[in-house]
């Protein structure tokens, strides 16, 4: 009766224990499965959340002029998103599709000229430059062998388009759940961002709404510090392709903008079209692009970053290069924005980590890496005594 009793007692003490564990087991079971539901959405979801929040402060100033009716402020707010971005889009298509055909033009018409050049530095460069020269020598000698060649490369690789038209039409379906999952995100935003917050402060505590309000501000200097410099960077040197009178400028401008988006990007796009010029004979404005390019376009980083992201979520630039890379190796396109985003998130969440432990001068850690600035301690009052 006593090992009963034993027995009954044991179980009664380890229950809640073993009811726990089945139950962390299941929400994992359950997590890992949602997953493998929800994996292929993942993509157009953060497309929408990315809009969702840069756009965040017109949808509630459109929400409070319709009387708090999410449904209507939602529905406007999607009209608007169409009609500001997908007209210009449209339209900048269809400049693509002219543009990129004139460039075909003019790239056919050079290389069957016969004087395709480059500057004579080229030819001089160690490694390159003999190969450089002797490829140019061919094309201009027999320019119908480079095109049987391309000709035969896009013969050979037909599977590559078939590929390329998969993909566009994946990214339309992905575009359609994305314009969705907005909807919903700016209609509901406000009741998920409190169930995440409340489920947040049940795990972590009271302390998550200050890390919540780090994250928002580290994720709005990201966001708007890497597009709008890309942004920024893209007019200017777009401005000197127009001034300069290179052809297609549309296309080039788009090019620049995808570049400015990665680290040392910019360069690459305004100095090959540097080269171009000079190829052409057209010194005065090859040196024009480039130093409007060097003095300009470049700096314009040092001014735009700035004012987008504040003294308290200084980001080091080589965590931005290392999150846009590996966020572009890792997502996709959308890992330009998502990359520097988790990482400087991370950097946020150990700055305020550092700050609450109250021990900076044994970490001996300097302000710039801190999430925000610590004051200086006040030196003590001079003494009044007079002896």
């Amino acid at each position: 009766m006593d090992l009963r009793n034993k027995s009954v007692n044991a179980v009664q003490q380890y229950a809640p224990t073993l009811q726990k564990v089945l139950l962390f087991g299941l929400f994992f079971i359950l997590l890992f499965l949602s997953f493998n539901v929800l994996k292929y959405f993942i993509v157009p979801v953060l497309w929408a959340a990315i809009i969702a929040y840069m756009t965040w402060p017109l949808y509630h100033s459109i929400h409070r002029w319709c009387g708090s009716r999410a449904t209507l402020s939602a529905t406007i707010m999607i009209s608007l998103i169409i009609l500001l971005i997908g007209i210009p889009l449209t339209f900048g298509i269809f400049m693509l599709q002219h543009e990129g055909r004139n460039l075909y033009y003019e790239l056919q018409k050079q290389v069957f000229s016969g004087h395709l050049n480059v500057p004579q530095f080229i030819r001089d460069l160690p490694f390159i430059g003999k190969e450089i020269s002797r490829t140019l020598h061919d094309i201009n000698t027999d320019p119908n062998s480079i095109v049987q060649t391309v000709s035969t490369w896009i013969q050979g690789h037909l599977n590559y388009g078939r590929f390329v038209l998969n993909e566009i039409g994946k990214n339309i379906v992905k575009l359609c759940f994305a314009v969705l999952s907005l909807f919903f995100f700016y209609r509901d935003g406000q009741t998920i961002l409190n169930q995440v917050s409340k489920a947040l402060e049940m795990i972590i505590g009271p302390r998550v709404h200050h890390y919540l309000d780090t994250i928002s501000e580290t994720t709005r200097a990201v966001v708007y510090g890497v597009g709008l410099t890309a942004v920024a960077q893209a007019g200017l040197a777009g401005l000197s392709y127009f001034v300069a009178g290179v052809p297609n400028p549309m296309v080039l401008t788009i090019v620049t903008f995808i570049l400015a988006l990665i680290p040392f990007g910019t360069p690459l796009a305004y100095g090959a079209v540097s080269l171009w010029l000079f190829s052409q004979g057209q010194t005065i404005e090859a040196i024009g692009v480039m130093t409007w390019g060097v003095c300009i376009v470049s700096t314009s980083d040092n001014v735009i970053r700035p004012l987008v992201i504040s003294g308290a979520t200084q980001i080091p630039f080589l965590l931005i290069m290392f999150g846009v890379l590996g966020g572009i190796a890792s997502f996709g396109l959308v890992g330009l924005f998502i990359g520097p985003v988790i990482l400087a998130v991370l950097l946020a969440i150990w700055r305020e980590w550092l700050h609450e432990t109250n021990d900076f001068n044994a970490l001996m850690m300097p302000k710039s890496t801190l999430a925000y600035d610590i004051d200086d301690e006040e030196d003590p009052p001079p003494s009044n005594d007079k002896n």
